[in-house]
């Protein structure tokens, strides 16, 4: 079964004034970017939420110009450059049907990314519009004074969006069926948000009702109670920080996992976590990891990326290990200088971004391993936590 919408992520291309601010607003129907007669107007990338009939909630992205120049200005194309990794589509736009060397080599990088894209000629008088194709690909044309072409432009963005950039898999379809009880361990603590649950805890609460079973959520020291008053649940996901003390109450014939290994599965490398995360036995003093986490947020004593999981290594391990951190999808420093990568489990990102975030270090043959993962490992119970996905 499928599972809920990612948002997927459309990155607008091209020189200084060809109208890619403009072509933002129209899409969007709002004064998003600043349009300006002015070269060079945009400076970082701009995003906005939109919906996109067909697909659904969609992260508009606009860039600065391919073309800008300076040391300024290379820094900013860097700045564009770098949101290839993080899109599942493209529009390159044009002016007067030009196609020179700075759209070549973004169409190469286009393609090296592997990402559908398509062209857009703006400012066009569609009173006399010019048919063009630039290397198997129609050029659309469009006017982003009058809007007219937009509507054509969104169904073909529409028509070569992958699916899979907007429709995951489910988290829990391939485990549960209709009717199915499934208990979810949600402890609160200072990490836990004022007055809601974390996202993961949400999209499994969504994801049991889209397969119309039944979700039971509770804290951790409400499991034994329950269990002992009630019929055995299909399956037990638990916040992974309370991983030993649940799996002590739930008896070995129920299937238990975490929420972080749940999104390992989802969208996650979770081959390469099964492989990489036993590597924590062969950690040697000194060696430094990198732990990626996918958002940014305000850290606590009892922060799992930056407190707890450090601890929990270091005493497993009986090591003396370096820990660096980077958040949202800042760049990653040399990554041939770590011993091992630990991930966040990427409810925040698309699958698209989760996936480009290791790709350098599996290519570089570093061990990658999860949040959740690595808790359940370190607690011992990390053959029961991946069994129901095996």
């Amino acid at each position: 079964m499928k599972g809920r919408n990612d948002k997927p992520h459309i990155g607008i291309f091209g020189r200084r004034n060809n109208g890619k601010s403009s072509l933002i607003n129209a899409i969007t129907g709002q004064e998003v970017a600043i349009v300006d007669a002015t070269a060079g107007t945009t400076t970082d990338p701009v995003r906005k939420s939109i919906e996109i009939f067909g697909i659904g909630p969609c992260i508009i992205i606009d860039t600065a110009g391919i073309d800008d120049e300076g040391t300024v200005g290379a820094k900013r194309i860097q700045k564009s450059l770098e949101v290839l990794k993080t899109i599942d589509l493209a529009i390159l736009v044009i002016t007067e049907y030009e196609v020179g060397i700075p759209e070549r080599q973004l169409m190469e990088q286009f393609r090296q990314f592997e990402l559908p894209y398509l062209i857009v000629n703006n400012k066009c008088d569609l009173s006399t519009p010019r048919e063009m194709e630039v290397d198997g690909f129609k050029v659309l044309n469009i006017s982003t004074k009058t809007h007219n072409g937009i509507d054509e432009m969104l169904q073909e963005i529409v028509r070569i969006m992958p699916e899979s950039a907007y429709r995951t898999r489910s988290l829990l379809g391939d485990l549960i069926n209709e009717g199915d009880e499934v208990l979810l361990v949600t402890p609160i603590d200072t990490e836990a948000p004022e007055g809601r649950l974390i996202l993961p805890q949400v999209q499994a609460i969504r994801d049991i009702l889209d397969n119309e079973a039944v979700a039971i959520v509770l804290k951790e020291d409400k499991v034994t109670a329950y269990l002992q008053n009630h019929r055995a649940p299909k399956l037990v996901v638990t916040d992974s920080q309370a991983f030993q003390k649940v799996e002590k109450s739930v008896p070995e014939n129920i299937p238990l996992t975490g929420f972080s290994v749940v999104l390992a599965h989802q969208k996650g490398e979770f081959g390469a976590y099964l492989k990489g995360t036993p590597k924590l036995r062969d950690l040697r003093d000194g060696d430094r990891i990198l732990m990626l986490e996918s958002c940014t947020h305000l850290t606590s004593c009892e922060d799992i990326g930056r407190v707890k999981l450090p601890r929990l290594i270091r005493k497993f391990t009986g090591k003396e290990l370096q820990f660096d951190f980077v958040s949202g999808l800042n760049q990653i420093p040399d990554i041939q200088q770590y011993a091992m990568v630990i991930q966040c489990g990427g409810c925040m990102v698309t699958r698209k971004q989760l996936k480009e975030r290791l790709r350098p270090a599996i290519e570089a043959g570093i061990p990658v391993s999860n949040y959740g993962m690595t808790l359940a490992y370190v607690n011992g119970i990390f053959d029961r936590a991946v069994k129901p996905f095996a």
